[in-house]
C-alpha cells in the first residue's frame, strides 16, 4: 500500500493555474495536513524540471535567523522561485514580500508571477497587519486533512456530481460511513488504530495550543484552550453563542470570542455561516460550528466511534454531521462548483443543515439524516427554502445510510453518503 502520507492531493491541480496568475501563491491550512509534503513535490511545477524552485523551512533555525534579520535581501538573494515553509515564523517576510514583488513587476512583468509559494500553519489572512502588504499580490489556497476520495485514490468530486445530480452507478466501494470517517483525517493517522491515533492527536494538541498559539498571539489564559477546544466539540453543528460558551469556559464573552478565534486561525474550527435574505419570514443569522477534523472532536469528547454509532444515536448524528461539514469544505477547494457553505435555518425552526450558494446566488440545499431510509418529512426544511427562493433554488439531497438513490420530487433526492467519495 502506498504510504498515506504522500498520496496524492486534489488541490496540487489547481497550483499551475494559480501561480500564472499571481506572485505569491500562499497554501494555508491546519498543521500536519500535508503541506510540507505537498510543496516538495511540487518544485518543478513552481519552477522546472530543469531548474526547481529552491525550498527552505523555517522549522530551521538558522534559515529563520537569516529571513528575520534581513528579510528583503533574504528574499532578494533568491533569483528563482522559492518555497518558503511555515512562514508564519517569520512574520517580517510579508511587507519584505510587497517590496520585492514590486521590484520585480517592475523590472520584468512578464516574468513576475510564479515566483514564491508559502505554506503557513496560522491564517494570516485574520491579521490585517501581515496580509494586507500582499493584496493584489497573492492567490490563497487551502489545504485541509485528508477528504475519502483522497484517501481512497479516487479520481472525481462528490460535490460536483450532487450538485449537478449525477447520480450514475454509484456505490460504496467497501467503505460504510464509520470507514469513511476514519479515512477523512491527517494523512498521518489515517490508517492508524485507536490507541496510535489517541496518543497522536494528545502531543499534536499539545503542540498547537501551547506552542503554535504563542507565535501568533499573546493569551494571558492560554491554559483554557484546550478545554474551549473540547466545548467546541460537544457543540459541534449547534448554532454558536458566545455569551453561553463563555459562562461554560469561565471567560467574559468578548475574550471568549477572541480566543474562539484565535482556534480559529489555527484553523482547528470553523464556523458555518447562515443563508439570509431581507424576506418577511424571520430568519436565524447565527452560525454554525464544527471541528476541522471528526476524528479529533471523538478524541476531545473521549468517544469510541462504533460506540455512539450503536449506542449513542443522538450524539451520533452530531458526529456525522461534522463530518459532512468537514467532507463538503474540502471538496469545495478542488471543486468546479465555486459556492459558499451556508446552513439555513428559520425562526420557528424549519432548517437545512448545509446550503451551497452559488455566485450567481443559486442555492443547492443538502440535509444530513443517520438512518437508512427517508420520507418526505425529512425535506420540510429543504422545501421551505425553495419556498423563499423559488428563483434561486436548484434542488436538494438528503444525505442519508441507504444505498439506493431516490427521486422525492423535482429535483429532489435521497442519496447514500457514499456520493461523497465517488
Amino acid at each position: 500500500m502506498q504510504n498515506m502520507k504522500t498520496l496524492p492531493r486534489h488541490i496540487t491541480s489547481y497550483l499551475p493555474d494559480a501561480l500564472s496568475v499571481s506572485p505569491v501563491v500562499f497554501l494555508n491550512g491546519i498543521r500536519q495536513s500535508g503541506k510540507s509534503t505537498l510543496v516538495q513535490n511540487v518544485r518543478a511545477t513552481v519552477g522546472s524540471e530543469k531548474n526547481p524552485a529552491a525550498y527552505i523551512s523555517f522549522d530551521r533555525p538558522t534559515q529563520m535567523a537569516a529571513a528575520a534579520s534581513d528579510p528583503e535581501n533574504f528574499l532578494s538573494s533568491h533569483k528563482d522561485a522559492l518555497i518558503i515553509d511555515e512562514v508564519q515564523i517569520v512574520p517580517e517576510l510579508f511587507r519584505a514580500l510587497k517590496v520585492v514583488v514590486d521590484e520585480i513587476r517592475l523590472k520584468d512583468k512578464l516574468h513576475a508571477n510564479g515566483r514564491y509559494l508559502l505554506t503557513d500553519s496560522a491564517n494570516i489572512l485574520a491579521l490585517p497587519k501581515l496580509s494586507d502588504p500582499l493584496v493584489g499580490r497573492m492567490t490563497v489556497l487551502t489545504l485541509y486533512p485528508f477528504c475519502v476520495t483522497e484517501a481512497i485514490q479516487g479520481k472525481g468530486n462528490g460535490l460536483d456530481r450532487l450538485i449537478n445530480f449525477d447520480f450514475a452507478e454509484i456505490n460504496e466501494r467497501g467503505l460504510s460511513i464509520i470507514d469513511a470517517i476514519k479515512l477523512a483525517t491527517f494523512p498521518e493517522i489515517a490508517n492508524k488504530n485507536a490507541k496510535e491515533r489517541s496518543i497522536w492527536f494528545d502531543g499534536y494538541l499539545t503542540t498547537i495550543l501551547q506552542r503554535d498559539v504563542r507565535a501568533i498571539a499573546e493569551l494571558e489564559k492560554i491554559s483554557v484552550l484546550p478545554n474551549l477546544l473540547r466545548i467546541l466539540a460537544i457543540r459541534a453543528g449547534n448554532l454558536l453563542n458566545d455569551a453561553d460558551i463563555a459562562r461554560d469556559i469561565g471567560l467574559n464573552p468578548v475574550t471568549s470570542k477572541f480566543y474562539r478565534n484565535i482556534l480559529k486561525m489555527m484553523f482547528l474550527n470553523f464556523d458555518v455561516e447562515p443563508w439570509f435574505r431581507n424576506i418577511g419570514k424571520r430568519l436565524v443569522k447565527a452560525p454554525k460550528g464544527y471541528l476541522v477534523d471528526t476524528l479529533m472532536l471523538c478524541h476531545m469528547l473521549d468517544l469510541n466511534l462504533e460506540d455512539i454509532e450503536k449506542n449513542k444515536p443522538d450524539l451520533f448524528g452530531h458526529v456525522l454531521e461534522n463530518y459532512i461539514a468537514t467532507e463538503l469544505t474540502k471538496l469545495l477547494t478542488f471543486s468546479d462548483v465555486k459556492a459558499k457553505l451556508l446552513h439555513f435555518r428559520t425562526s420557528d425552526g424549519k432548517e437545512v443543515d448545509f446550503v451551497l450558494e452559488k455566485q450567481d446566488g443559486s442555492v443547492f440545499a443538502i440535509e444530513v439524516k443517520k438512518s437508512g431510509s427517508v420520507n418526505i418529512q425529512d425535506f420540510k426544511g429543504i422545501q421551505t427554502l425553495a419556498e423563499l427562493a423559488p428563483k434561486e433554488f436548484m434542488g436538494g439531497v438528503v444525505l442519508y445510510s441507504g444505498k439506493e438513490v431516490v427521486p422525492f420530487g423535482k429535483n429532489l433526492w435521497a442519496v447514500p453518503f457514499c456520493i461523497l467519495w465517488q
